[in-house]
């Protein structure tokens, strides 16, 4: 097949798969033939492979979408912790606990926020 020929089709497809909303497949189509033609694959395998990068792209994409959506709370570290604000947790403590040698020992470990329930108050360490 000629150059040109060849560059006709890929344009071809690339076009097919933005009418479809298929991105995934317009940008591995070509390495993943590659792919198949080294693995010897069927043409059946080819597709599958193809069709499941798409699947795979898509549900990346939805998780990704429901997170960002469900606007939940960034995730903070014990680095960003304000000592200040609770005088029962010491920083000493939270990095013995981030350790968790308490874990080996069978030490219970209880945080109990100063709020309601569900409020993400900020923790109080009883060990």
């Amino acid at each position: 097949m000629s150059t040109q020929m060849a560059q006709l089709q890929e344009a071809a497809i690339k076009a097919h798969c933005k009418s479809l909303r298929m991105p995934m497949i317009a940008t591995q189509f070509g390495t993943l033939a590659e792919q198949a033609i080294r693995e010897k694959k069927t043409h059946i395998g080819y597709l599958e492979a193809l069709l499941l990068a798409e699947v795979e792209e898509r549900e990346r994409n939805t998780i990704e979408r429901r997170i960002r959506e469900a606007h939940l709370p960034r995730v903070k570290t014990l680095e960003e912790f304000d000592y200040t604000q609770s005088p029962n947790v010491t920083a000493a403590k939270m990095r013995d606990l981030a350790e968790g040698g308490y874990i080996d020992r069978a030490e219970p470990v209880l945080f109990i926020g100063e709020g309601d329930p569900g409020t993400f108050c900020t923790p109080l360490l009883h060990h």
